[in-house]
């Protein structure tokens, strides 16, 4: 058995809210480049240009690339094997969001009642998601969500009879009515099976997946090349004024479900889809 004090997560919990915030993944830069080299708008070249130059700025002075800071989304993956010391695992995770969104000069944007809409003033609580997995390390995925995006997520509870035909049309439809509301060019994350709520999970671990990583099933992969294809050619495009570069990825994740459905959620960020992930 393995010991891990909660005074070692929450120091990596406050770095990684701070680092995700600052920091746009190498494999999204990547694309973005690609994309702005095949772009025929010439103000969707120019916005997609402004990306990367956001970028620069936001890692060579450590400030955050978006005003919008994000709700901190946590997947936490704990070996079975691991023996957390010292306190509350869920309290060491939402002390180090304060202390990350405080020392990162983050903006808070967490408020405490759905209706009654107080802000928290630290950003927390997380949303957290849990996994006992084999081993003794821990898996830490820190992903900060912009409402921007989450706002034009959707799931759709779909008759086993509508199929991959049927699923194709609602992910395309939900991504159209986004429009430039999500802040194009996105990452489409899809979770398709279980229950309503394992699809929504599933969308949005879908995310975290690497752009230009497919599907390891032949059939999914095929969905989410003729899905990326479908959605650069609605003419959204960079910033929603037009052009080929609606989408960066369609990341699809599927799980078992039951006789009787076919739930199908719809995930969308915006091209950062800021996550930071550490070992301990």
């Amino acid at each position: 058995m393995r010991e891990i004090s909660v005074n070692l997560i929450t120091k990596e919990i406050k770095e990684m809210c701070i680092e995700a915030n600052c920091y746009v993944s190498k494999d999204i830069l990547d694309t973005i480049k690609e994309y702005k080299n095949k772009e025929e708008s010439p103000i969707g070249k120019d916005i997609l240009e402004q990306i990367q130059q956001n970028a620069e700025i936001a890692k060579n002075k450590m400030m955050p690339m978006c005003q919008d800071t994000g709700m901190a989304v946590i997947f936490c993956e704990i070996g079975q094997d691991v023996h957390i010391t010292g306190a509350s695992i869920t309290d060491a995770i939402n002390e180090g969001v304060r202390q990350g969104y405080e020392e990162g000069y983050l903006r808070k944007s967490v408020v405490k009642d759905p209706f009654f809409r107080e802000n928290t003033k630290d950003n927390t609580p997380a949303i957290i998601h849990y996994d006992i997995v084999e081993g003794d390390k821990i898996k830490i995925t820190v992903a900060p969500k912009g409402f921007g995006s989450e706002n034009m997520s959707k799931i759709a509870m779909l008759k086993p009879a509508d199929g991959i035909e049927g699923a194709k049309k609602a992910i395309l439809n939900i991504v159209e009515q986004a429009g430039g509301n999500a802040c194009p060019p996105m990452i489409v994350g899809v979770g398709i099976g279980g229950t309503f709520e394992k699809a929504a999970f599933l969308a949005k671990k879908a995310l975290l997946r690497p752009v230009g990583n497919y599907s390891s099933k032949e059939y999914i992969k095929d969905m989410e090349e003729e899905l990326l294809d479908k959605i650069n050619k609605l003419g959204i495009g960079p910033g929603g004024l037009g052009g080929r570069t609606t989408a960066l990825a369609v990341n699809i994740e599927t799980y078992p479900t039951h006789i009787a459905g076919l739930p199908v959620a719809v995930n969308i960020s915006c091209h950062a889809t800021r996550h930071s992930t550490r070992i301990i």
